[in-house]
């Protein structure tokens, strides 16, 4: 190949950057002494000085000085490019607050020394490459320090003048007259992947951008080298996939100093490195079936670049908190319940938290929207498939788990931020046998205790053990990108979406992709290791807005992604400028942490264009600086600019050859998605209900004739009346179960008895003798009918003569309020005043610690202090319609023992003592509110009342200490 020469363009473009040079570099300094003079004053200005006209001359000064930084600004720009291009160190430093100064500056040094520099000044050295390097021709070398197809991450100043450089460099490096041992190999020009540094790593992409000046000729490389044996015996089987230390041979046209030609007679590379590229160029198509070891899962022997499944550090049958095992237990008898979510605890555990919070919203909204008869009280019961998903949530969810991860995550973080070191790059985490093992991009030295270094330098790994001694600390989460993809060898694997430098692809049937982005998107918008982040979704059938309305966003088709993505690109870029970070993980530790760097993850579920395709490819190349992540849908397999290249399978699998994984993929089909979208709309506060009030799912017969077979009082402490106590270890689980079955008059799936029970999993023997024991204990009515009974859809449900205290006060505030109560005063005061007495305590106040964790999912926690306020509200506003304020403040004292929080009772109680007629009564019950508000204060609705009612409250509580 013949290598371009200087052409007459290049003199003129080199000679017009000496002038711009010269005149910006001496003539703005020599015109600013020579027609202005020194613009600051001689000596030190008087106070006077402050306070003298602004004239012109004053304001010229101030004009001058800002120019005389400028040029200063601009001179150092100079010298760091000028130091960068001689000294061949690739990225120049940055100078701060100087972009587009330092490109200008690039610009003019590129230009001027296009003609004027030496083979030798453009070389960085690759002589260096084949000493600092070594480490990674050996087998331990670190599995994840060069992830396939990960794009160099180099600043946004360094490519706008990458191509100007690397023609330069190629004129300087040009041999003249040089000859190799054969004519082909003179003609031939080399480059050997570089290390990674920091978060920049070297692709195929990068390299044809910096030497063929479109890095869409990364194919051209791929094809000169596929299937070429390799110095560490491995071949290029794929674009996405290359190593530090490899070799490439590049096409004639190839520019830029860290190239190297005829190896054997460059002076600056070491022997052991010429003989590499030697016995490389010796390689090609002719010498493809030359016995190396190949690509896909051979690679992961050689320990080489991929996403490895961490060494166990425990055995095999020491199981953790994961529902990996848990599930696989019960797996043989689902149930008719969607397995999809069965096995997917971290996702489910992040649906059924969402849901919680969402129905609780619901709740407190309508409850302080109105008193008595209001919607809400009760949350709509889902039937069908809605059923079935809430069912499964609740049997899949780890809520444990994600508790633990997100404790050692940002444990981890903090523990960083006190050492003053930065965020290492994660690529990826797994969660095996209850262990933590996080995949660094690049080893990062020693982790801070409790962690311990993994199965190389590239892993930290955290016992369960450990991460339970973690409490929560006050610090941002460190890595909110991470997404559960799959289960390997009883390993879950979280990839860091946001870490990725460039596209992660996604091949497959439409339906089978559909299934693996909807779980994706569903456990980003609800998971709980992360505090903020942006989802934006394209190409999505069923609307998953409802999951969190606050992160999740569509967008009608990719055109508005480019157009929305390419500002959110510039203005993260300008933010991290400014700020002075090389990336989003600098600003997430220490002082400088800011939900700027929330992660923003594109979910393309559409294929796109070709165009399309490369503007994504080349948004996605400086991505994971900038906290943004990409999971693109592709039909082909075939996307430009993807780091990571997945297909899913009609069978489950998720499949990436190149880094050595074969997942059973974690989904969410289209059923299941519906399904979970209803459970949470119906859950909606904002949504418009039919009806006036909700009625509660089961009503006692509240007559003499009524009297239940079983009484269960759960109100307080928990005790069972009409049963004998069971005898025996068993007894704990049974009146466990029982109290489970009386919270849920609708049904309780057996398979979520169980996981209930027993959270890391049961076989269905031991699950068949429990409801065998349960069914005895219960036993039968006179008529003969048993008291437990399975029904239509084979859900647990007990007889109507077992009954609960909270089903009674449930009907007794029901009828008061919506029933027999309204039309007959004497009537609503009875009941209420029977409701209130059944009120002993919180929920089964003596529970045992480690036991009936379930009701951390249940909103009875957060209903039974409502009803209570409720009726101590009805109760007192009975007693205050005849004036009786010492009984309604009695109603609402014993109210306020269970709900003390219920800033409605606070006010209500006010009135009342208002209506006493004590002031000092009333001073001393605001005394005793404002000592309950502690650091936060009264409530404004609080203060002003208190100023309605005792206008000299603040004076009487100051004068009384």
């Amino acid at each position: 190949m013949r290598v371009r020469r200087r052409s007459f363009g290049d003199f003129v473009k080199a000679f017009f950057a000496l002038v711009a040079l010269a005149v910006l570099l001496v003539g703005v300094p020599g015109a600013l002494a020579t027609q202005i003079g020194w613009p600051l004053p001689d000596g030190v200005p008087s106070l006077d000085w402050l306070q003298q006209e602004i004239t012109v001359h004053t304001f010229l000064n101030i004009l001058t000085v800002i120019v005389w930084l400028a040029w200063a600004q601009f001179t150092a720009c100079v010298l760091v490019e000028m130091k960068a291009a001689l000294s061949g160190v690739g990225v120049p430093g940055r100078v701060p607050g100087a972009g587009p100064s330092q490109l200008l500056a690039r610009q003019l040094v590129a230009a001027l020394l296009l003609v004027g520099a030496t083979a030798a000044s453009f070389t960085p050295g690759l002589s260096q490459l084949g000493t600092s390097y070594d480490a990674n021709q050996k087998p331990t070398v670190a599995a994840a320090q060069a992830t396939p197809g990960l794009f160099a991450q180099q600043q946004e100043q360094a490519s706008g003048a990458a191509a100007a450089l690397a023609e330069q460099a190629s004129h300087a490096a040009a041999h003249a007259g040089a000859g190799g041992s054969t004519a082909q190999q003179g003609d031939t020009k080399f480059y050997r992947i570089q290390p990674p540094e920091g978060r920049h790593h070297d692709s195929l992409w990068e390299i044809a951008q910096r030497h063929l000046g479109d890095g869409r000729r990364y194919k051209e490389i791929f094809e000169l080298n596929k299937d070429r044996v390799q110095p560490d015996g491995s071949k290029l089987s794929e674009a996405s996939l290359i190593r530090p230390g490899w070799i490439m041979e590049m096409p004639g046209d190839a520019r830029g100093g860290d190239l190297v030609e005829m190896p054997d007679e460059a002076p600056n590379v070491s022997p052991d490195v010429q003989q590499q590229i030697s016995d490389y160029a010796r390689t090609g198509d002719h010498a493809q079936g030359a016995g190396a070891q190949g690509g896909g899962h051979e690679h992961a022997g050689g320990g080489a670049t991929q996403v490895s499944v961490p060494e166990q550090q425990r055995p095999a049958h020491d199981t953790g908190p994961q529902q990996v095992t848990a599930v696989g237990a019960e797996s043989d008898s689902s149930f008719g319940l969607p397995e999809a979510l069965l096995t997917a605890p971290l996702l489910a555990a992040g649906l059924l938290g969402a849901l919680g919070r969402r129905r609780r919203q619901a709740l407190w909204q309508s409850a302080f929207g109105s008193v008595g008869g209001r919607r809400g009280m009760e949350p709509p019961t889902p039937t069908g498939d809605a059923q079935d998903v809430q069912d499964a949530l609740l049997v899949g969810a780890d809520p444990e788990g994600v508790r633990l991860l997100d404790r050692s995550l940002r444990g981890l973080a903090a523990s960083l931020a006190e050492e003053s070191r930065a965020l290492p790059v994660v690529y990826a985490a797994w969660l095996s046998n209850g262990d933590l093992h996080l995949q660094l991009a690049q080893p990062a030295g020693k982790p801070p205790a409790p962690w311990q270094q993994g199965q190389d330098q590239t892993f930290w790994m955290l016992a369960r053990t450990d991460a339970e001694g973690y409490e929560d600390v006050d610090t941002a989460a460190p890595y909110p990108g991470l997404v559960s993809l799959g289960t390997m060898d009883d390993s879950r694997l979280l990839l860091n979406l946001e870490a990725v430098p460039g596209i992660v692809s996604l091949s497959g049937r439409e339906a089978d992709r559909a299934a693996v982005f909807a779980s994706v998107a569903a456990e980003l918008a609800t998971n709980g290791w992360s505090d903020r982040m942006t989802i934006t979704l394209v190409g999505f059938g069923e609307d998953l807005t409802p999951l969190a309305p606050n992160r999740i966003r569509h967008l009608e088709d990719v055109e508005a992604l480019v157009e929305t993505m390419e500002a959110e690109t510039r203005q993260r870029r300008g933010a991290l400028g400014a700020a002075g970070h090389d990336s989003v993980l600098t600003g997430r530790t220490g002082p400088a942490q800011h939900t700027r760097w929330a992660p923003h993850l594109v979910l393309l579920a559409a294929q796109p264009s070709a165009e399309d395709a490369v503007k994504l490819a080349e948004l996605a190349a400086d991505a994971s600086r900038l906290g943004i992540g990409y999971l693109v849908g592709t039909e082909t397999g075939d996307l430009p600019g993807a780091a990571w290249e997945m297909e899913i399978t009609g069978q489950g699998k998720l499949l990436a050859p190149l880094l050595g994984l074969e997942l059973d993929a974690q989904l969410l089909p289209a059923a299941q998605q519906r399904a979970v979208v209803e459970l949470f709309v119906e859950a909606d506060p904002e949504r418009e209900t039919d009806g006036p009030a909700s009625t509660p799912p089961f009503l006692v017969d509240i007559s003499e004739q009524g009297r239940p077979a079983v009484y269960a009082r759960l109100v307080g402490p928990y005790e069972v009346i009409g049963l004998d106590n069971p005898d025996g270890e068993r007894s704990a689980l049974l009146h466990e179960a029982l109290a489970l079955l009386l919270l849920h008059r609708e049904g309780v799936h057996p398979r979520v008895l169980s996981s209930a029970l027993w959270p890391r999993g049961v076989t269905d023997d031991v699950r068949g003798a429990l409801l065998d024991r349960l069914h005895d204990w219960l036993g039968a009515d006179p008529d003969g009918t048993p008291r437990l009974t399975t029904d239509a859809s084979g859900r647990l449900t007990l007889a109507k003569t077992v009954v609960s205290d909270l089903d009674v006060l449930r009907s007794l505030y029901h009828e008061a309020t919506q029933g027999k109560g309204v039309d007959s005063r004497a009537v609503r005061g009875r009941l209420l005043t029977d409701a209130l007495v059944l009120v002993r305590g919180p929920l089964l106040a003596d529970r045992p610690e480690g036991r009936y964790r379930w009701l951390t999912h249940e909103i009875v926690d957060a209903q039974l202090p409502l009803l209570v306020a409720d009726t101590g509200l009805a109760l007192c506003a009975f007693h205050m319609e005849k004036n009786r304020a010492e009984k309604a403040i009695e109603a609402l004292k014993a109210a306020l023992r269970t709900a003390p929080a219920d800033e409605r009772l606070w006010h209500e109680l006010l009135r009342a003592t208002h209506a006493t007629g004590d002031t000092d009564r009333l001073t001393a019950l605001a005394a005793d509110l404002i000592g309950r508000s502690g650091a936060r204060g009264v409530p404004p609705r609080t203060e002003a009342l208190l100023d309605e009612l005792l206008p000299t409250w603040r004076d009487a509580i100051a004068a009384a200490g």
